[in-house]
């Protein structure tokens, strides 16, 4: 053989195994990857070919999928509208998929290797394959207060609620606003849904977005919680402990001061920390988080759950986080920001629920979820859901906890979280307002948790946008009777 042929061949062989090598690695290795892809049209075909499963709460469907008589055999449908649009996303031809619908599509659609049995047996029988069913945790009639309660406010809206079982970190509800009609985006025909999807996220309000989730922003006063949970851990604070209270609080390193939303005292230069936390003391946790150092600080914060990824059952988890850069809390003035969140502390309703359920479960965060059962087509029980601490340690002691709910309740009773009181109920409760800019309103939040002394709901209000003039805006005002209309569903 000639030079110029072999060389030829030698090309030829090394191009044939390279060819090899690609279509294993595309086939084998990335498989799962390329099957996974919301934009994947070949697995949105194959779902709209066969009988994809239900989505439900409790026995009631919220997601379905009906005989349809154009080119596809099935449609998806979604009777739960959107109340539940945030949490079950939508199956779309043109954009794939979202949500429930997307983190356990191989379940829905029939494909999860815990089918394997009931596969092979429709093959054998010859009947149409067919998807397994996956159950939520929501509470139907928590999960109706919450929309309610965040439609109520008004059409032009940004706000979220979630609520979560403190024993278990089961989610009883999830729901944000603006919402969407997933209906119009699951639809055959394919120029009504891009049409509707072109509206939709074009929308300024942006309703395709899952608040409770998938939005982080400063949690105001409600994150004086985590500080005074470090205070108390870190700094050997109690309820009765005497804190700063004055009307202004000098910031080391600093040309500025902290004031107090009110522009007065607290109640006077040294204060309790109840007293602080009833009247939402600014200067007191801002001193609170001088005292207290960046690390410890930050794994106080952490131990709630902040700077994780803990929901696996819905995609596009925002990240809460105490700051971008650890190094910025050496200064003072940061830390004292930040104790009050604000300065860089982000948080997503999710999160804010999380650190209540925390103190109602005794100082131990659950890690929350949202699948509570998966069954295959013919109702076998195939996967459960299973409650997990987040940490290996609890986020603070019993002892702490105890105070904690102590100080909740009497900002309750006697303080600022008033709107959530419930006749005949102990309510544990936390305001916020968090400053944003001079050109937007301030977010308004609220977190709470029912009955005190043996809870069986957390509730996270926030309220990103409303039509509210700017000097009414207020977290118990906004947040507190949505929280307590989830309350007062949970322990009915």
């Amino acid at each position: 053989m000639n030079r110029p042929i072999r060389t030829l061949s030698v090309g030829c062989l090394i191009l044939f195994v390279a060819l090899m090598l690609n279509l294993t690695y595309v086939q084998f290795f990335k498989a799962n990857w390329y099957n996974d892809r919301a934009d994947n049209r070949r697995v949105t075909e194959e779902a709209y070919s066969r009988q994809r499963g239900d989505i439900l709460v409790g026995k009631k469907a919220i997601v379905t999928s009906e005989p349809s008589d154009d080119t596809f055999k099935w449609q998806r449908t979604y009777p739960g509208g959107k109340k539940y649009a945030p949490l079950t996303g939508f199956l779309s031809y043109s954009y794939g998929q979202t949500g429930i619908e997307r983190s356990q599509n191989d379940v829905l659609s029939g494909k999860d290797d815990r089918l394997f049995t009931n596969r092979l047996i429709d093959l054998v029988t010859n009947s149409e394959p067919s998807g397994g069913n996956v159950e939520l945790t929501i509470d139907a009639k928590v999960q109706n207060a919450a929309y309610d309660g965040l439609t109520a406010l008004g059409d032009d809206v940004q706000a979220s609620a979630v609520a979560l079982d403190p024993k278990t970190g089961r989610i009883l509800a999830m729901a944000s606003t603006p919402s969407y009609n997933p209906n119009k985006l699951a639809t055959h025909d394919f120029g009504a849904a891009k049409k509707s999807y072109d509206q939709l996220a074009g929308d300024d309000n942006e309703p395709l977005l899952n608040r409770s989730v998938q939005t982080a922003l400063p949690p105001g006063s409600t994150f004086k919680l985590v500080t005074a949970a470090a205070a108390m851990e870190e700094l050997d604070k109690d309820p009765d402990s005497k804190v700063y209270g004055g009307a202004v609080l000098d910031l080391p390193q600093s040309d500025k001061n902290l004031p107090n939303e009110s522009g007065g005292s607290c109640g006077g230069d040294q204060i309790t920390l109840t007293r602080a936390l009833e009247v939402s003391c600014n200067t007191a946790f801002g001193q609170l988080g001088i005292d207290l150092n960046k690390e410890q600080m930050n794994e106080q914060a952490k131990k709630f759950g902040f700077g994780q990824k803990y929901l696996t059952d819905l995609p596009n988890q925002a990240t809460s986080t105490l700051t971008d850069d650890l190094d910025k809390l050496d200064a003072a003035p940061f830390r004292a920001y930040s104790a009050i969140g604000q300065y860089n502390v982000k948080a997503t309703p999710l999160q804010m629920a999380m650190v209540s359920a925390g103190i109602a479960n005794g100082g131990t965060v659950m890690k929350p979820y949202l699948v509570n059962r998966v069954t295959s087509s013919s109702l076998d029980v195939i996967d459960q859901g299973n409650p997990t601490e987040i940490e290996d340690q609890p986020a603070v002691s019993n002892k702490t906890a105890e105070g904690l709910t102590e100080m909740m309740v009497s900002t309750v009773e006697n303080g600022t979280a008033a709107p959530a009181a419930i006749p005949g109920v102990s309510v544990a409760g936390k305001t916020g307002t968090a400053q944003s800019s001079e050109e937007r309103a301030p977010y308004a939040w609220f977190t709470s948790f029912a009955p005190a002394e043996n809870p069986s709901i957390a509730v996270a209000v926030m309220v990103q946008k409303s039509g509210t003039a700017r000097s009414d805006i207020a977290g118990g005002r906004l947040g507190g009777p949505i929280a307590k209309a989830m309350m007062e569903a949970a322990i009915s």
